[in-house]
């Protein structure tokens, strides 16, 4: 299991993301666009640089939905390689199963 308060920082920095994202976004519209004047991007990238730290997507890190383990995290179950063989030795993942040959 994973600490209690890395998981919620995970929570919470999930939370942040939202709130900024669409205020991220359209600073960065305005960056890439190349209508805008220098000083008007100099302007938004100063406002983004402002902004918190947590308020970017790529401080997320995947979390097992289980145990919060925070390495080896398959996105397409949002579990950890170890919950993932747990659970599909149980047979509890439709169509998948251990590989025989």
């Amino acid at each position: 299991m994973a600490k209690t308060s890395m998981v919620e920082r995970e929570k919470r920095r999930a939370k942040i993301v939202k709130k900024y994202a669409a205020k991220r976004a359209q600073l960065k519209e305005l960056i890439r666009d190349p209508k805008t004047s220098p000083e008007e991007r100099a302007a938004s990238q100063a406002k983004l640089q402002s902004q918190p730290r947590d308020a970017s997507a790529s401080r997320g890190r995947n979390r097992c939905a289980i145990t919060g383990r925070s390495r080896g995290v398959y996105r397409k179950f949002g579990l950890s390689r170890v919950k993932i063989r747990e659970v599909a030795n149980r047979g509890e993942i439709p169509g998948l199963s251990k590989a025989s040959w």
